[in-house]
Order: structure tokens, then C-alpha cells, then sequence
């Protein structure tokens, strides 16, 4: 018995203009397909009967989780591993027993057998995805979704391993840019408490028994204040006062949404790390755009999954104001052209998108140059700050050290 089409309503942008109609299809990922390959960037895609399947998307991710327990370099190997089985013609369910049985983290090898047992008993692979929304998030669920209607699951899973692979990459760059400056400075401060705390006193005593007190040079005067004050119970209530500050920030940060929003302003405004933190979340939301347009998800529920890739209200807002804009009839480009958080380059590659019907190729464009931006931008931030934090803890040490040993060098002068 043939399978029974369904009426589907879409609004959507063809040629720079936005239309809307109906299309009949198996569901709503083939409708999406259908329209895809008519260069219509859907906008919203319902359909006209059943609605309460609609409902029920809704209530996913019910069944087993597993939140923790689980690495993003699990996840990775597990997606590559499928990818690469999916390639060579391997059934799902052998690939997924395979992968069980080779899996040593307990934690991937429950979600493979849940997963498995859940094919098993009729469940498609992408419904099987969803009950792990901790593990696998929209974005994946969505590409394997859009493997499964095309017949091209293989394709679909190398995307995700892209992807994967790519957000990986810009957090560990990330974690790197940080950790080397993070370090050096660690070593400078823990250097100066330890002189301060354990080697000034020795010459104080020494310039007190000389009784140098009063013609100590200023800079020296300054140490030896620095180190009483570090050494007695003024310095740690002054740290335990910085703990307490940084903590409280914290809180009120969590709490109060204006500040949230100013604080996240000023990422974008620090010196040298507001351009890397940018360019960051610019390449990452511009990859899971191009993801989920080319597999056919509508550019309103693509933009809302975009918004799960940053915590910062800024982006999250202005992709909110996107998303309005577009149900106003708006164009995407005039849209993102208004959001100061996206440059102009960001606008112009949407614009050729948005004419030509070709907005995840646009979107891979963007994802693809702010990815190169954002490369170069780590490597000229690390060539930068490890000669500031050489000079810097040259002066701290150096400077306190010659501070500390100038009053021997003019000893006649300091007695005279």
C-alpha cells in the first residue's frame, strides 16, 4: 500500500523574495527536501493535518539520558567511527553492535546499546538520537534526520563529524590562546608572594639591624610595606575579600539579567580577547546555520538551534530579533546587517545567498573565512602575549628583586 502524502503550508525565500504555498509530501523532512531543490529557503514549514504530532516532538528527550560521563571527544570518535562503517555499507544495527562492542567508556557504551535496542524495536535512528538530548543535541539529531529521508545517512554523518570536529577545534584554540597567558601570569604572582612573604622579610631584618630603616630608598620603603601587609592578617582577609567579590559577581551575573547583558557586552570590548571571542562564536554559529540548511530544517527552527551554541545574551538577542524579523517579512540580509554583533562581510556573503537560493552554501562560505579569521587571530594573539608576559614578569620579579638588593649597592651613601 503506497504511503499516504501529507499537506504541508510554507513560507519561505526564493530569489531575494519571500514566498509562501503548499507542497505535498511523505513528511516534513522530504517537504523540506522538495523545497530545497526548488531554491526555497524555508522560513516555517506546519503542517496542515495531524498537528498533534507536532505536540509530541515537543515532549522528546523523556527517556534515558545520560548528561555525564560522557567527553566531547566520546561523542567525536563515536560519530567518526559511524560515519566511517555507514561508508563502507555496514547495516546500522551491525555498525551499532560493532561500535558497542568496541566502545571502553561506560558511559557510550549504555547510550549505544540504548540506542540499538531502541532500532530494534522500530524506532527510527534519529528518534533513537533524541532520547539523548545531553549527549547528542539538535544539530545532530536534525543531520541524521535529514540522512534518513534522503537515503544519503553516510553524507549526513560525515557533516557531523565536520562539525564535531570543527567546535572542537575553536574550543580547545580557545583553551589554549587562555592557558599560556594563565600560566605565565599564575608564575608571577606565586613568585612575588613567595618573595614577599618569605625572602623581604630576611632583608628586613638585615637593613633594621644596620639600622638603614629611614634612608631606604622609596622603592624599597614600598616593598618592604608590600611584604608586612601580604605577610600579616590584612593579606588574607584581602584575598579572602577578592574570593568573596569574584564569587558574589558570579551569583549576581546568574541572577540579575541587565548585568549578565553588560558583562557580555564587555567580552566584545576586552583588548586582544574581545576579537577572538568574537570571531568564535561568528564561525560556530555560522557552521551549525549551514548544517541545518542544507539538511532542509527551516531557517526559523535553525536559528533558534543556532542560539545553543553561545551563552552570550548579545548573539542570543540579536538572533532572537532575526528571527522576528523574518516572520515580519524582513530580508535575511537587511536583518543581519542591523545587528552590530555581525559585520558587514557576515551580511554580504547572506545577501549572495539569499539571491541565488544557496544560503548553506553562504553559510559554509561565512563559517569557512571566520574560521581563517579566527586562526589567524589566535596566532598573532599568541605571538603577542608571550613577549608581554616575559616583559612582565621580568619587571615584577626583576624589579622587585632589584628594589630589594639597591640599598647594598649604595650602602656608603644610605649611612652617610
Amino acid at each position: 500500500m503506497p504511503a499516504e502524502l501529507l499537506n504541508f503550508h510554507y513560507k519561505g525565500i526564493s530569489l531575494g523574495k519571500y514566498v509562501e504555498g503548499d507542497i505535498e509530501a511523505l513528511n516534513d523532512t522530504d517537504a523540506a527536501h522538495k523545497l530545497k531543490e526548488q531554491k526555497v529557503i524555508i522560513t516555517k514549514l506546519t503542517k496542515e493535518k495531524k498537528k498533534a504530532v507536532v505536540t509530541n516532538q515537543k515532549k522528546k528527550g523523556k527517556g534515558f539520558t545520560f548528561g555525564t560521563g560522557v567527553a566531547a571527544k566520546d561523542i567525536l570518535v563515536f560519530c567518526k567511527q559511524f560515519a566511517t562503517m555507514q561508508r563502507a555499507g555496514l547495516p546500522i544495527l551491525e555498525t551499532l553492535k560493532l561500535l558497542e562492542g568496541q566502545t571502553t567508556r561506560p558511559g557510550m557504551k549504555t547510550i549505544i546499546e540504548t540506542i540499538r535496542t531502541d532500532l530494534e524495536q522500530g524506532n527510527s535512528l534519529s528518534k533513537c538520537f533524541e532520547k539523548h538530548p545531553k549527549v547528542f543535541d539538535t544539530v545532530i539529531t536534525n543531520l541524521i534526520k535529514a540522512g534518513e529521508a534522503s537515503g544519503k545517512l553516510d553524507t549526513f554523518m560525515e557533516k557531523i563529524v565536520v562539525n564535531l570536529e570543527k567546535k572542537e577545534k575553536i574550543k580547545s584554540q580557545i583553551k589554549s590562546a587562555f592557558f599560556y597567558p594563565g600560566v605565565l601570569l599564575t608564575v608571577a604572582v606565586s613568585v612575588s608572594v613567595f618573595m614577599l612573604t618569605n625572602v623581604v622579610p630576611t632583608f628586613v631584618e638585615m637593613y633594621e639591624n644596620m639600622g638603614m630603616g629611614d634612608n631606604l630608598p622609596g622603592a624599597t620603603k614600598t616593598i618592604m610595606a608590600m611584604s608586612a601587609f601580604v605577610s600579616d592578617s590584612r593579606g588574607l582577609i584581602t584575598l579572602f575579600s577578592i574570593i568573596g567579590f569574584v564569587v558574589a559577581f558570579k551569583f549576581a551575573v546568574a541572577k540579575s539579567y541587565p548585568l549578565k547583558k553588560a558583562w557580555h557586552q564587555f567580552h566584545f570590548k576586552i583588548p586582544i580577547f574581545g576579537n577572538l571571542v568574537s570571531k568564535s562564536i561568528l564561525a560556530k554559529v555560522s557552521i551549525v546555520l549551514g548544517n541545518l540548511n542544507q539538511a532542509g530544517v527551516d531557517l526559523i527552527e535553525s536559528i533558534d538551534i543556532a542560539k545553543e551554541v553561545t551563552t552570550n545574551v548579545i548573539v542570543i538577542e540579536s538572533l532572537d530579533r532575526i528571527k522576528r524579523g523574518i516572520y515580519s517579512g524582513e530580508t535575511l540580509t537587511k536583518l543581519f546587517l542591523q545587528e552590530k554583533v555581525f559585520p558587514g562581510t557576515f551580511s554580504q556573503l547572506i545577501s549572495v545567498g539569499e539571491q541565488t537560493g544557496s544560503l548553506d552554501e553562504m553559510f559554509s562560505s561565512v563559517a569557512n573565512y571566520y574560521e581563517e579569521e579566527f586562526d589567524t587571530a589566535v596566532a598573532n594573539l599568541s605571538s603577542l602575549i608571550e613577549p608581554i608576559m616575559i616583559v612582565f614578569m621580568g619587571l615584577t620579579i626583576g624589579g622587585l628583586m632589584l628594589a630589594m638588593y639597591s640599598p647594598i649597592f649604595n650602602i656608603g651613601d644610605i649611612i652617610q
